[in-house]
């Protein structure tokens, strides 16, 4: 059997166990805290592994991989980055979010950011959250697209317009039958199959290179003294540029909608120290096996035109063809993981916290379905007319939620009133800086994109606080 059959039956497969799923989801939703957090019932395996998966999307598989490919060993500070940020999300933010949360019957990240501010106010931030969350999101769904175009147009003969249609009406189908419960449990099956791949993939890397030390050799044959560098050939100031830009990247996790409706959705207590050390293996298997086959990859096969293939070359060069089958689910399975939260995210700013759906859970519902797929409508059509490098677009959108959201969640969790013109312009200021920054030329690490508007957005929060028990 020839491999584009037997990826073509895998995914077949796969594809119909995503939408039985969604139909098994669809009779646990009856309301809109069904539908946005699964009705607060998150068990710790479902919890862990969609949030990872989630968290460590296309962006990791192939974009991770490709900068490795590219850039050489300076890119561990990435892979720290958001290993980092992981540890401090599950032993700081993580209790506290779910607290307040059940506390103040907050069901989106919108709601508790606009915590204790009403009329105009209220509004102004709500509507302002709600622009970030629909403009960032479209951005990082359509990388999450264009990544499934590449998978379809890697493995069959199909034009990217058609792959990228095809990955994004199988996501909206699932994702519109059976809202939270469907994409958290199907999300968890999509974490397994990264998990594996993560755990193969470096040890037939390992293998094939000649170990560590046919690595460090091919490496010094193949690479500059930048990519053999840490700090990719920079000293002083900016060597350190390199070191904190690239664990900046983390700052992004604490910002994200979809991953805080994970820590939101949780059980108990219980569930979540048990889903806190499902994730720490889980993130340390993924990001440095990643890092190490994009690094391997550069060794056995250096020249690559587009950096973020390596992936797809690395499986040809190393399985069969069942295997590569299985692993090139697996990269769907990451892609969809990122996209059907989003959507999900999305959907739960516009209906649920503008309103629009009043207090009819009917009416709720079907405006948060036609949200999503007018949304991915819109990202196809992104995908497809603006193409971007995956790795960049997802970066800016994660960058730019970060910065908006984070510093006033870290503000609300750690015990602060601020007033609600504090938050709004700290919303304003964390996105529109991120905007403004990424059109200018980047710095080593790209420091100044991910540490300066993240660090600005905190100053009115600090400025206009007082010490409240939260």
């Amino acid at each position: 059997m020839e491999k584009s059959h037997i990826v073509l039956i895998t995914l077949i497969v796969y594809k119909l166990i995503l939408i039985c799923i969604g139909v098994w989801a669809s009779k646990r939703t009856a309301d809109s805290d069904d539908f946005f957090l699964g009705g607060r019932g998150l068990g710790p395996i479902v919890a862990a592994l969609s949030y990872s998966s989630s968290a460590a999307s296309a962006w990791v598989l192939l974009g991770l991989t490709g900068v490795a490919y590219l850039y050489g060993v300076s890119t561990i500070w990435i892979a720290l980055g958001s290993i980092t940020s992981m540890f401090v999300v599950w032993f700081w933010l993580a209790p506290r979010l779910m607290k307040f949360s059940r506390r103040h019957g907050h069901i989106t990240l919108t709601e508790v950011v606009a915590h204790q501010t009403n009329g105009w106010q209220r509004r102004m931030i709500v509507w302002l959250s709600t622009l970030i969350i629909v403009a960032s999101f479209v951005m990082y769904v359509a990388a999450q697209f264009q990544a499934a175009g590449n998978t379809f147009a890697t493995s069959f003969d199909l034009s990217m317009p058609i792959s990228i249609a095809l990955g994004a009406f199988i996501i909206m189908l699932y994702t519109l039958l059976g809202g939270f419960w469907a994409v958290s449990v199907t999300d968890a099956l999509q974490g397994t199959l990264m998990l594996i791949a993560a755990l193969v993939m470096p040890i037939a890397a390992y293998l094939a290179v000649g170990g560590l030390p046919g690595l460090l050799d091919g490496l010094a044959a193949t690479s500059t003294d930048a990519q053999l560098s840490l700090t990719a050939g920079n000293a002083g100031l900016f060597a350190l540029g390199v070191v904190f830009g690239g664990l900046a990247i983390g700052f992004g996790t604490y910002g994200q909608p979809h991953l805080m409706a994970r820590i939101m959705a949780l059980r108990d207590d219980k569930a979540m120290r048990q889903a806190r050390m499902i994730t720490i293996v889980w993130y340390l298997i993924v990001f440095l096996g990643m890092w190490f086959v994009g690094l391997s990859g550069h060794v056995l096969h250096s020249g690559l035109e587009n950096s973020e293939q390596i992936f797809f070359v690395m499986l040809d060069g190393l399985f069969p063809p069942v295997i590569g089958a299985i692993f090139l689910a697996a990269v769907l399975s990451a892609i969809m993981s990122t996209a059907d939260s989003q959507l999900l995210s999305a959907a739960a700013a516009i209906a649920n916290d503008l309103g629009l759906g009043g207090d009819n859970q009917k009416r709720v519902l079907l405006i948060s379905r036609l949200t999503i797929a007018a949304l991915v409508i819109a990202s196809v059509v992104v995908a497809i007319y603006l193409p971007e490098k995956i790795f960049s677009r997802v970066l800016f959108a994660w960058m730019a939620l970060g910065a908006a959201f984070g510093p006033t969640l870290f503000a609300r969790l750690a015990g602060f009133s601020v007033t609600p013109m504090s938050v709004f312009s700290s919303i304003l200021l964390g996105f529109g800086l991120t905007v403004i920054l990424s059109f200018t030329p980047n710095a080593p690490g790209d420091i100044a994109e991910r540490l300066l508007p993240f660090t600005v957005a905190l100053v009115p929060l600090i400025l206009f606080r007082r010490k409240l028990n939260a």
